[in-house]
């Protein structure tokens, strides 16, 4: 990684942005974008005198459409237990997630949908030619009955096909994509609350490995109460925390324990979140793990294939305060245009969502009073998160799903279960103003008032946008499609390894448009207990031909390769460029 000058100018160049930005919104409504860019210690601001900056919400048409009725996704979680009784066991708060996948390789992404209570399994969704989902779960094998949490997604074996894994609160289970819509089930010796899970190849030697999560060591048997005696769920510090696990594909379709020797083991925490990527730029796949209520763990890879929790030392294991938070879901993206990752935390209410800004080689920098998300988390507690540039103006916005954990006054248009209607809240949907601020946009997407908790993003209708799977606890999960308003045009970048047909998860993707850079991740992994599109999704100038696409492979080599015009998907294999 590159080594940046820091604080001073970039917090001088922020502050005269978030000013400008405000003048612009109140007073010059001709503005549409500011623009930051640092280099060499000098920044400068950069005017562009396109449209108009006020909120995107004001533009015609609606920002994203609730599509889940016409879709024919007909879901409800249950989070009850098979005794049907509401206790305010931990469980039953923490939902369960979802994910887009292209399980039959026709082209187009199905939806994969966790269940909790074990007299309902599981779902899957075909998607039609018509845009219409079928649930083919009994046909699949898929219908997984334990007490649903996370789900992964990955080619495991390297036969093209989709392999699927699934946590629970008890034994996780692996199935194995045999073709033909059948998946057969391998179920996974831990029986630790399991949360949730990511496939990369952290040791490259061509197939996928799996890192999965680990909450807290729950007793049932322990009751927790408000201020004024009534009950509410415990909170993850009334238990012990788990020591995450980290399995190593043997490439022979089993799967080893190398928790302990890898030294992943050696830290136990209530680990909620977990993204796999290259983040000291040194040609190895790293984890990063969000933890509730302890502080987050940064575990760099080292040349013999342990793991050093490095998250102190880069910056990235506390807030700007020294303090813990309660991490729930993790974002990955370059949020500022500057080359590298960035990630983006999702925490409790009266705690902010928290962004860690990467700053190269100096590690990490909480900058979320810098980008405006000190005023648009604190009052709502975060879970699912996903970066996606919805109105491809060429900057990563924010979509956030919110729902309480305990107790509240039930907002206007929450459900009306008296069990957990308090715990509802709107999800929202931030507009990243020119790379230096964060501005709510009003719309479909925080219309309804639930207990959200997972939420991916991708081209579900195949139009060039990413749409948006929320799950909420207690109540359907819903589809929404992206009908923003565009400045630009798109590209959307599936990047293969050269070992077999399958996605390379954590491939770094870099498009030159005009002179300028944009850099996105290729990893389906993130958010919170649920699987996204693989593909690196770029929102790119209206103007200017493609100058380059470079991608850095998870092992650290780097290709480039030609693009033929833009608007539209293009495919690019490892050792095929140049």
């Amino acid at each position: 990684m590159k080594a940046r000058p820091r604080m001073k100018a970039r917090g001088i160049s922020d502050a005269i942005v978030s000013i400008a930005i405000r003048l612009c919104q109140s007073a010059w409504p001709f503005f549409s974008k500011i623009e930051r860019s640092v280099r060499g210690g000098w920044f400068t601001v950069t005017w562009l005198f396109v449209a108009n900056c006020v909120d995107v919400s004001a533009r015609d048409g609606p920002l994203f459409t609730d599509i889940t009725a016409s879709a024919g996704l007909v879901f409800e979680h249950d989070p009850l237990p098979a005794d049907g009784a509401f206790k305010f066991r931990l469980p039953e708060i923490m939902g369960s997630g979802g994910a887009f996948l292209d399980f039959d390789g026709d082209g187009d992404l199905d939806i994969y949908l966790v269940q909790a209570t074990p007299l309902k399994p599981n779902r899957l969704y075909r998607q039609e030619e018509d845009g219409h989902f079928e649930d083919v779960t009994e046909a699949s094998g898929l219908g997984d009955r334990g007490y649903g949490m996370g789900v992964a997604v990955g080619d495991v074996d390297n036969d093209g096909r989709l392999d699927v894994y699934v946590t629970n609160y008890g034994r996780d289970a692996l199935y194995h994509n045999r073709g033909g819509g059948r998946f057969e089930k391998t179920e996974m010796a831990s029986e630790s609350w399991s949360t949730s899970a990511v496939f990369c190849d952290f040791d490259a030697d061509g197939y996928l490995d799996l890192y999965v999560t680990s909450y807290v060591k729950y007793d049932a048997g322990k009751s927790c109460f408000k201020h004024d005696g009534s009950a509410d769920f415990c909170g993850p510090q009334e238990f012990p925390g788990e020591a995450d696990r980290l399995y190593r594909n043997d490439g022979n379709g089993n799967f080893t324990d190398v928790s302990r020797s890898s030294r992943i083991a050696s830290m136990r925490a209530p680990g909620l979140g977990v993204v796999c990527l290259d983040l000291n730029a040194d040609g190895r796949l790293d984890f990063y793990v969000a933890n509730d209520g302890k502080a987050n763990q940064l575990w760099i890879q080292q040349d013999d294939g342990t793991f050093v929790d490095d998250a102190y030392m880069l910056g990235a294991a506390l807030n700007a305060f020294g303090k813990e938070e309660a991490g729930m879901g993790i974002a990955t993206g370059d949020v500022d245009n500057d080359g590298d990752i960035d990630l983006f935390l999702t925490h409790l209410r009266n705690e902010t969502n928290t962004l860690y800004r990467n700053d190269g080689e100096l590690g990490f920098e909480d900058a979320t009073h810098h980008m405006g998300f000190g005023k648009t988390g604190i009052d709502r507690t975060g879970f699912g998160v996903a970066m996606l540039d919805f109105d491809h103006d060429g900057h990563l916005d924010l979509a956030v799903a919110h729902g309480r954990v305990a107790w509240g006054p039930p907002l206007e248009g929450s459900p009306s279960n008296p069990s957990f209607g308090p715990y509802a809240e709107p999800n929202v949907l931030l507009r990243n103003v020119g790379g230096a601020q964060f501005e709510r946009v009003a719309g479909e997407l925080d219309a309804a008032i639930e207990i959200s908790r997972g939420l991916v993003t991708g081209d579900v209708d195949g139009d060039g946008d990413l749409d948006v799977l929320v799950t909420n606890n207690a109540g359907p999960a819903r589809l929404f499609r992206n009908d923003a308003s565009k400045i630009g045009r798109w590209l959307l970048v599936r990047a293969l390894s050269d070992r077999a047909e399958r996605d390379a998860h954590g491939a770094l993707v870099t498009v030159s448009v005009g002179g300028r850079l944009f850099t996105r991740l290729a990893q389906p992994g993130g958010s919170y207990l649920s699987s996204g599109d693989p593909r690196a999704h770029f929102g790119l100038p209206a103007e200017g031909v493609v100058e380059a696409l470079t991608v850095v492979w998870p092992d650290g080599e780097a290709e480039s390769f030609s693009v033929d015009g833009l608007n539209r998907v293009i495919v690019v294999r490892k050792g095929e460029g140049q």
